[in-house]
């Protein structure tokens, strides 16, 4: 991109015109006399992309990364949940009292009065 910018600049200060090159390149004029400032004053290094640095592919990582440490420790979570349930329906299953007979199920003792 930066070579797009410099040949753009360079034809800028060559005296092409300004309006002309917008509607060859397809860019706005304020965005031409920005690069242009920019190339004056530090060179090719003034071209730093402009706009929201979280579009920035190593931004775009770091985000993926911190997704998906998100996401492992929310699946740990729940696997302590599902392994509690496990545990627990199990031990239900243990005290539970077999039927015995026709009846309903027999799921506690009574109490006598």
């Amino acid at each position: 991109m930066a070579g797009f910018k410099e040949r753009a600049v360079r034809r800028m200060l060559a005296g092409e015109s300004v309006s002309r090159l917008s509607r060859e390149l397809k860019v706005r004029r304020s965005l031409l006399y920005r690069w242009r400032d920019a190339y004056r004053k530090e060179g090719t290094s003034g071209f730093r992309p402009i706009g929201r640095p979280e579009w920035s592919l190593e931004n775009k990582a770091k985000k993926a990364e911190d997704r998906i440490t998100e996401l492992e420790c929310k699946i740990g979570q729940q696997a302590v949940v599902i392994d509690f349930l496990r545990r627990a329906f199990k031990r239900v299953e243990e005290l539970r009292q077999p039927n015995k007979g026709n009846g309903g199920t027999a799921s506690m003792q009574r109490s006598r009065p």
